[in-house]
């Protein structure tokens, strides 16, 4: 196992390693001169942008940008892969933060690439490696949806607090004392900032944690329970309101992309 610390002061253009962290850990908001590519083996793993949240199980993989401010914490034991790709494999056109399936494609190259620890040359197949994984990941699926932050301090501050308790059960009223607002000045400013009531906006952030637990293996009934509904034939309904699928439709498949 390696970390980045372990890595050398003058890595090849594209260089790898495998790691696991323990439930729990997280890992500050920090950047990488290179692009990070991250996909997940076992457990599941909240990443926070300065924007964005996303939340991913095993079997998907994560892209950021080089110099994207991040930060990874730890929800359960995590077994992950990590690459770092230098800029000029990846070409002028631009690859955004992306949560995507990793396919047994990308999963294979990632793996040669590890397998090759860090003294290699970067000849003519590892240069075509590196740029056929960049393609597989700019072609894969982008699967759920990011949970975006709102650009106020304060709004983030419970946001924030939500996504990592998302079965918590205080009323709005709580949250907009937390935030130091009215209800009313509350409720208008989420509404301007995130597109969405401040209700609808904590049932995603909610159906996109099912998601994840469930494709882990978790049981409806118990997701449900986590996430602060009465019984499990109501968290169906808002499940298949959200995703067009019933919950039992993830134990062998990743997680869908919630319905406009």
């Amino acid at each position: 196992m390696k970390r980045t610390a372990d890595l050398p002061h003058h890595p090849p253009p594209v260089v790898g390693f495998a790691d696991c962290y323990t439930g729990g850990f997280v890992d500050a908001f920090h950047v990488h001169d290179r692009a990070q590519l991250s996909l997940f083996l076992a457990g599941s793993v909240t990443i926070n942008t300065q924007d964005e949240s996303f939340v991913l199980g095993p079997g998907q993989g994560m892209w950021l940008p080089a110099n994207t401010l991040h930060q990874a914490t730890c929800r359960t034991d995590l077994a992950f892969q990590v690459v770092y790709v230098d800029s000029s494999l990846i070409g002028p056109d631009l690859l955004p933060s992306k949560m995507f399936e990793a396919s047994s494609l990308i999963r294979g190259l990632v793996d040669e690439i590890i397998a090759m620890t860090f003294q290699f040359t970067m000849d003519e197949r590892m240069s075509a490696i590196a740029r056929l994984l960049v393609d597989e990941v700019r072609r894969g699926r982008r699967i759920a949806e990011r949970l975006l932050f709102p650009s106020d301090h304060r709004l983030r501050r419970v946001c924030e607090a939500i996504i990592a308790q998302p079965g918590d059960g205080h009323d709005i009223d709580y949250w907009a004392r937390e935030a130091g607002m009215a209800r009313r000045t509350f409720t208008r400013l989420f509404q301007q900032e995130m597109g969405m009531g401040f209700a609808a906006w904590r049932r995603r952030v909610r159906v996109v944690e099912a998601a994840s637990r469930i494709a882990a293996g978790q049981s409806i009934a118990k997701v449900a329970f986590d996430l602060g509904y009465d019984n499990a034939g109501s968290f169906s309904t808002m499940f298949h309101r959200t995703f067009g699928v019933a919950p039992s439709s993830l134990r062998f498949s990743s997680i869908p992309a919630p319905l406009p």
